[in-house]
């Protein structure tokens, strides 16, 4: 049994790689360290059991990653996918510790493997996990536990409570039974609130009913509203959120990586009325991949569906379910429950302003539409080879934006400006103050991973003082 009669030097809230970044090195600082993780122990790691990569700064090529990525690029990329909505200091305090990142998690049992390649063309820019998110989770608690983190499952933090931005306790339900945990500095690592239906009801009304939720089920974001009532500063936009194109057919909640899909820039993608709304091919997937999930969030019935052709399938990773085929346009149309007269229409525009170039599926190419609108910019191919595919389409969100605000040392802003007195966060609890919108393929690890580190490293100075 744990022991809740004590006073612990750090409570880390949450159980992903932000909170275990933290957790790690608070304890390896000196300082007594709990985790409170509100899933069971198979479900541990949040959304971190679902990741893959990391982007990471480096100024030469690596064992894991080719040529260089250095700091203007970096910040170059992440402007772009955010149209300047970022605070520039915590994100260059990011991109600049993100090249210590990879060394970090591989000195806590992380295993890397060589980039893939394919649609996200990310050798370059990114460290791969070996086995993914799951061996990632599982190497940091078992680190965190050699070097006596405790760790409680089944532990929902309920509430914090804050006096004039110091923090002292927590309330929580440890197995269904009501505890309370006392700390001397509290490390926020919790997530989103993208699992909370009701939550995400009061931005988009019923079409939140039709998200898919990718990862964890407990991101409730009740932590988030919790801090965010007593007096912390929120930042972030609550109607932006990470989302891609997620397979119809995928779970509700939980189903990850595999469900997404990496089809679009080989496509054209129209709505359930057979309407194209957005430039298929605006830039490299890695910086566009994100978008997605918002644009068809905004689609009559949250629906959308990538169209292509047999020239097409082996551009991109394949889907766990398999697409719709057919030997016309029509025919795939009435597979896919769209208007058959519409979508050959939409298909024939389409194919006659493509203006043809050299087709390179890794870089930007010089394939594109003429006056079409809206345009496709790259890798526009005509769609004329059957088999004819057709690939349904929901959002899958995987994080919100919404946050409380931190300074560059992960310390938890008070709403008029102030620091709190003990008060850090890491990871997608603190995401908004440096995504406003947008994503970039691998960023939200770095976050989670640098300001997990700092977070941690601060709680343990502060207590030691």
């Amino acid at each position: 049994m744990p022991d809740f009669d004590r006073l612990w030097d750090v409570l880390v809230v949450g159980g992903g790689n932000a909170a275990m970044c933290a957790a790690i090195e608070a304890r390896r600082a000196g300082a007594s360290v709990i985790v409170a993780e509100h899933a069971p122990k198979p479900m541990r790691g949040g959304n971190s059991r679902h990741t893959r990569n990391i982007r990471a700064l480096h100024p030469a090529p690596t064992d894991v990653q080719t040529e260089s990525y250095l700091e203007e690029e970096y910040w170059d990329d992440l402007l772009k996918v955010t149209g300047g909505k970022t605070n520039e200091h915590l994100a260059r305090t990011c991109i600049r510790a993100s090249q210590h990142a990879p060394g970090f998690l591989a000195g806590c049992g992380v295993v890397f493997q060589p980039s893939l390649s394919g649609t996200l063309s990310l050798s370059r820019t990114n460290a791969f996990f070996l086995g993914g998110g799951k061996a990632l989770v599982n190497a940091l608690y078992r680190t965190a536990e050699r070097l006596g983190v405790e760790v409680l499952y089944d532990t929902e933090v309920q509430h914090i409570e804050v006096a004039e931005g110091h923090a002292t306790e927590a309330v929580v339900s440890h197995h269904g039974f009501p505890e309370r945990i006392r700390f001397k500095a509290v490390v926020a690592s919790s997530g989103g609130f993208q699992a909370n239906r009701e939550w995400l009801r009061e931005y988009w009304g019923d079409a939140a009913d039709n998200f898919q939720i990718r990862g964890t089920p407990y991101a409730q974001g009740r932590v988030l509203k919790d801090l965010l009532g007593q007096g912390v500063q929120q930042v972030g936009d609550p109607t932006q959120f990470h989302a891609v194109c997620n397979d119809a057919r995928a779970p509700m909640e939980d189903g990850g990586l595999a469900m997404r899909l990496d089809c679009t820039p080989f496509s054209i993608v129209v709505n359930r009325d057979c309407e194209r709304f957005y430039d298929e091919g605006e830039d490299t997937w890695p910086k566009r991949y994100a978008i997605w999930g918002r644009l068809i969030a905004r689609q009559p019935g949250q629906e959308a569906f990538a169209i292509t052709d047999s020239q097409a399938e082996r551009d991109y990773l394949p889907s766990v379910f398999p697409p719709a085929r057919a030997d016309t346009v029509g025919e795939l149309a009435v597979k896919l429950g769209l208007d058959s007269a519409r979508l050959e229409r939409v298909v024939s525009q389409y194919n006659a302003a493509v203006r043809s170039g050299t087709f390179r599926p890794q870089v930007l190419d010089d394939c594109r539409t003429e006056g079409l609108t809206p345009s496709k910019s790259h890798w526009a191919r005509r769609i004329e080879k059957p088999p004819f595919i057709g690939h349904p389409m929901r959002p899958g969100i995987t994080f919100t934006f919404l946050s409380v605000a931190v300074n560059d040392r992960a310390r938890v802003m008070m709403a008029d400006g102030r620091l709190s007195a003990n008060m850090f966060a890491s990871g997608e609890i603190m995401s908004g103050n440096i995504l406003g919108q947008g994503y970039l393929a691998g960023f939200g690890m770095a976050i989670g991973t640098v300001f997990g580190r700092i977070a941690g490293e601060e709680a343990a100075r502060l207590v030691r003082n």
